[in-house]
């Protein structure tokens, strides 16, 4: 199981929000950078980055950092938050970003997601946020009917290279993550999920990987905070 170190970009800056509020960010580094090469220092074989203002104005708004880490890191790094359109995904992708997620355009334009999975087969994500198992959108601003494993189940046969599954109301909560759905999404679908929101512990990690059937989680605040120690976490998920 892989383990993706968060850098959530807000204004320029490294932050971690709860619950997806935009009014409780924690900046824990003005150098997103840096961050990213402390990251990669520990081990860490990808990152996983979120133009927090781009998934609200639904274009990107922290290109310049997130194109100072893709220069200064040497792994491979997925970004989400305001990536809708084909341009977008093709100017990513030609700046060396390996895998763009889609998230809100996987609801409400899923033929894009199936353009571009045909287009860039294995550089693209489906992001899908769930609330009590229904689908936001738009920086989770937005509530959907959207069944989240109905979503995935659509996008099977698409060519999708992975699904990152966030659960919203564990997410910066410390409280670890919604495993039972995560782990019953990942038996849904054959496309490889990534448990996100509430990875806080290696216990938690030990229990994604314990399933079986979960490919990746994201952990940021944890990381951040101490909580876990990415070197010890990257050598456990090795055994």
């Amino acid at each position: 199981m892989i383990l993706y170190p968060a850098i959530d970009l807000k204004d320029g800056q490294a932050v971690r929000l709860v619950h997806g509020d935009m009014d409780r960010a924690t900046v824990f580094n003005d150098d997103p950078a840096a961050q990213a090469r402390a990251f990669v220092d520990a081990g860490c074989q990808w990152l996983h980055l979120v133009d927090l203002n781009g998934a609200f104005a639904g274009t990107p708004v922290n290109a310049a950092p997130v194109e100072a880490i893709l220069k200064a890191c040497p792994v491979p790094a997925q970004l989400g938050g305001g990536i809708r359109d084909m341009a977008t995904i093709e100017m990513w992708l030609s700046k060396g970003l390996e895998r763009v997620i889609l998230g809100t355009v996987a609801v409400e334009n899923p033929d894009l997601v199936r353009e571009a999975a045909r287009a860039f087969p294995g550089h693209v994500a489906v992001g899908i946020d769930a609330r009590d198992g229904k689908v936001a959108t738009k920086g989770w601003a937005t509530e959907t009917d959207v069944d989240a494993t109905d979503l995935a189940k659509s996008f099977e046969d698409a060519g999708v290279a992975a699904i990152i599954y966030t659960d919203i109301n564990r997410d910066g909560a410390m409280g670890g993550p919604n495993i039972p759905a995560t782990e019953a999404l990942a038996q849904a679908v054959s496309i490889p999920v990534i448990a996100s929101g509430g990875v806080s512990s290696l216990d938690d990690l030990t229990a994604l990987k314990d399933t079986g059937v979960i490919s990746g989680a994201i952990s940021g605040r944890a990381l951040y905070d101490g909580a876990i120690d990415l070197a010890a976490a990257l050598a456990m998920l090795k055994d």
